[in-house]
């Protein structure tokens, strides 16, 4: 859904301010590195599974994405290392890895994402109207309740024992 909204423009009209506030949000990005199959998820290091030689990593054609690597072996024998969409490969073609040496990043460094963005209040009556809107709606409420606590105390007045 697309909400056009019309910016006066500061260069026209003197009465506009435009003040930035800076909001951190912070969010933990979880640590399912297990499903509950056992299977790894794809927020976690993935790792050579023998020791060999990368031979090939070929994208996997599917809806989520992914690589396989396949590292053949010394004796000959290739095994592939399935890594779904998500980390980024960290070997090439022809290098040589020893066994659980990292195919991929590791997405949990830092474990805390945190973002930096700024909102832009155009006018602070802006601010205003919102906090005695709130008040009002507030003001509201807690006369409703009394409302009907008056409402109650009468119902049980007329009650006949």
């Amino acid at each position: 859904m697309v909400v056009p909204i019309l910016a006066p423009d500061p260069a026209t009209n003197k009465n506009v301010a435009y003040f930035k506030y800076p909001i951190y949000v912070g969010g933990n990005r979880g640590r399912g590195q297990v499903y509950p199959d056992g299977s790894k998820s794809n927020n976690t290091i993935y790792n050579a599974s023998a020791a060999g030689t990368i031979t090939a990593i070929s994208p996997v054609q599917s809806k989520k994405g992914g690589y396989e690597v396949t590292i053949t072996k010394a004796d000959g024998s290739t095994v592939v290392d399935k890594i779904p969409g998500g980390p980024d490969v960290v070997v090439k073609e022809g290098q040589v890895v020893t066994a659980d040496q990292p195919l991929t990043n590791n997405p949990n460094v830092g474990g805390f994402g945190q973002k930096d963005v700024e909102i832009v209040l155009q006018n602070p009556a802006r601010i205003q109207g919102l906090l005695a809107f709130f008040v009002c709606i507030l003001l509201a409420q807690v006369l409703l309740v009394v409302k009907k606590k008056q409402f109650e105390k009468v119902q049980l007045a007329e009650m006949n024992f």
